[in-house]
């Protein structure tokens, strides 16, 4: 008979070491992290339905242990509203919180452990004997953190997602009991495949690019070279750093170089080719360790658990319903008939633990899709139309409290198109008050001009996901 995989049983007096679940530890600088959505939701599943888990070692960056812990304490919410941090505090929680009443901060802290380091550090920037008792205790290693900007700074982002993902799969290898490492990616790491695109382990040295030339001319361009891309984006920091004057000159530099490297071997953008490059590492580096790789797609709200709808900031497609609900943006960039694949944080969260427990103490390599494409696509064009029906029965209010009218929400295929609209939109948005003269008048231009210019930075950023064809 078939027998169903035991979560609770297996989660029973497990030790994780999970990291990136303290978003950005450093808002506004170079060493920005973005924590996944579905760890928080995952974090709060564990405690709730295994109270008997071991410890859940967290790694914060901050000064010292009282920091690391006062951040694990205090922060009322997981949101992009503050430097935010995890979290016992947070909403989500509230489940945990009925069930303990006054004990419930004393039982979070007997299960939740701050550990004071930084996955860009060495040794993940971990006292010597902090990383010494952890090695002894960890049976399962997460790695959630990454730096999700699709157009970060070159080396900035290999620091994080592709560098750092190394580091921590070294210490897990040292881990006297570990049992798995599960490596949280995106199911955009795929890049620019096209069709029903199957689960499968990138090999070191591999590229879309070169996918794509074998497939359709019989060409294999030049491996790509991990190393080499580590030295390049140093040295040309290090030039750059020399020749531009201007610190905004120098960021754009290390922006465009990521973008450069990634669609010159078949990645959309700088996150997921360092992303894929990362897992990469894990293939060629893991040994006989016991891996699983998690690719889930856009990531919103909560299905059912612990609640439906929990969720905190701003999401992928967020910022874009935002401002066309604000009446700043009358349409995006996108194929009405292409699929946004969304999925709950939850159901990732399912996936996450049915496959620590299917595969924890098995070596081998394990990749997993978690997205809603095949099984219920959500297009574009119906994405518009339901957007556009909330923000007519749900209206924001402008500065004065007056309703926001907003039009059917356009989808445009061109960018030209996209453009002409926008000036158009904008040019009545942002009216000109007052206006006696002709140096107002060019005021009012150049402040279109350069909302459109924002605009279509967006849209081509955004593009290889809205005309996503996999």
């Amino acid at each position: 008979a078939f027998k169903g995989l035991d979560i609770v049983d297996f989660l029973k007096d497990k030790n994780f070491l999970i990291t990136g679940a303290t978003g950005f530890l450093a808002k506004g600088t170079d060493s920005d992290v973005m924590f996944h959505l579905e760890i928080a939701v995952l974090i709060e599943k564990i405690i709730r339905m295994q109270p008997q888990v071991g410890k859940i070692f967290v790694l914060i960056k901050a000064k010292d242990y009282e920091a690391a812990l006062q951040r694990l304490k205090n922060e009322a919410s997981l949101g992009f509203n503050s430097c935010f941090d995890l979290v016992i505090y947070s909403g989500l929680f509230k489940c945990i919180q009925e069930t303990y009443g006054n004990e419930y901060e004393k039982f979070m802290l007997r299960k939740l452990v701050p550990v004071v380091g930084n996955i860009t550090g060495h040794n993940l920037g971990m006292q010597p004997n902090v990383a010494e008792e952890l090695s002894q205790d960890v049976d399962i290693v997460l790695n959630s953190a990454a730096n999700t900007t699709f157009d970060e700074r070159y080396e900035v982002a290999l620091e994080i997602n592709t560098k750092g993902t190394r580091r921590l799969l070294e210490f897990a290898k040292g881990c006297h009991r570990l049992q798995l490492f599960l490596q949280i990616s995106t199911a955009y790491v795929n890049g620019q495949r096209e069709g029903r695109v199957l689960e499968k382990p990138f090999q070191i040295g591999d590229t879309i690019a070169r996918e794509k030339a074998r497939l359709e001319h019989g060409q294999s361009p030049p491996m790509l070279d991990i190393e080499a891309e580590f030295e390049l984006a140093n040295k040309t920091l290090e030039v750059n750093s020399m020749a531009l004057d201007v610190e905004k000159q120098l960021i754009q530099s290390m922006k465009d170089l990521g973008m450069e490297r990634a669609q010159t071997y078949g990645w959309q953008d700088t996150y997921v080719f360092t992303k894929a490059m990362g897992e990469m590492l894990i293939n060629n580096g893991r040994g006989d360790l016991p891996v699983v790789i998690v690719r889930p797609s856009v990531i919103e709200s909560t299905y059912s658990d612990p609640f439906p709808g929990w969720m905190e900031g701003n999401r992928m497609m967020d910022p874009i319903i935002l401002y066309y609900g604000k009446g700043q943006l009358c349409g995006f960039l996108a194929d009405p008939n292409g699929v946004l694949d969304v999925v709950p944080a939850d159901m990732v969260v399912n996936a996450t633990l049915a496959a620590m427990a299917k595969h924890a103490g098995k070596p081998g390599l394990d990749v997993y899709h978690v997205g809603s494409s095949v099984a219920n696509p959500l297009k574009f064009g119906e994405l518009a139309r339901l957007v556009t029906q909330h923000f007519k029965s749900n209206p924001y209010l402008d500065n004065k409290g007056k309703p926001v009218t907003v039009k059917k929400l356009q989808l445009f295929k061109d960018l030209e198109d996209f453009s002409t609209n926008m000036w158009s939109h904008i040019s009545n948005v942002l009216p000109i008050k007052g206006s006696n003269g002709s140096s107002r008048l060019e005021k009012h231009k150049r402040i279109c001009a350069k909302s459109i210019e924002q605009a279509k930075y967006l849209a081509n950023i955004y593009k290889p996901y809205t005309f996503y064809q996999g």
